[in-house]
């Protein structure tokens, strides 16, 4: 059997949204979950099992710099007088010539890594990385 080459997810048709709003201006994003597992040593084998203990959902987005009104919700963790930003984001990527790799996945207890204050360089168009955690996931497909 050989690969349809059309079938392949073409990433140009990812959105990423937040409060329902599509950042349009996010170029990439990623998520994962860490899997962490404790060594089992198991009597009468030399094999080792390996038991589940924990996950961490991590990830990025990066994209162009057009407000910093994710930047000043981010840094309301910087007021000792406020609760630091949670949120949730949901990730979309569909593909119109392959309807089978559609996916919908919503991020649960977003917190972001650091506040992307301020940068640049001259001549270049500002782009920003910012790197959060989260605490759960769910496919809306």
């Amino acid at each position: 059997m050989t690969l349809d080459a059309t079938k392949v997810i073409n990433g140009s048709f990812g959105k990423m949204f937040h409060d329902g709003e599509w950042l349009t201006n996010v170029t990439q994003a990623e998520a994962t979950v860490e899997i962490s597992k404790e060594e089992i040593m198991r009597a009468g084998t030399r094999w080792v099992g390996h038991k589940v203990v924990s996950l961490t959902g991590s990830g990025s987005m990066t994209g162009y710099k057009i407000t910093h009104d994710l930047a000043k919700k981010i840094a309301q963790v910087a007021d000792d007088t406020k609760t630091p930003f949670v949120t949730e984001l949901i990730m979309k990527l569909d593909d119109p010539e392959n309807h089978e790799g559609k996916t919908y996945i919503r991020l649960k207890g977003v917190q972001f890594d650091a506040i992307p204050l301020l940068q640049y360089e001259v001549g270049e168009i500002v782009q920003e990385e910012t790197p959060f955690t989260f605490s759960g996931f769910e496919y809306l497909d």
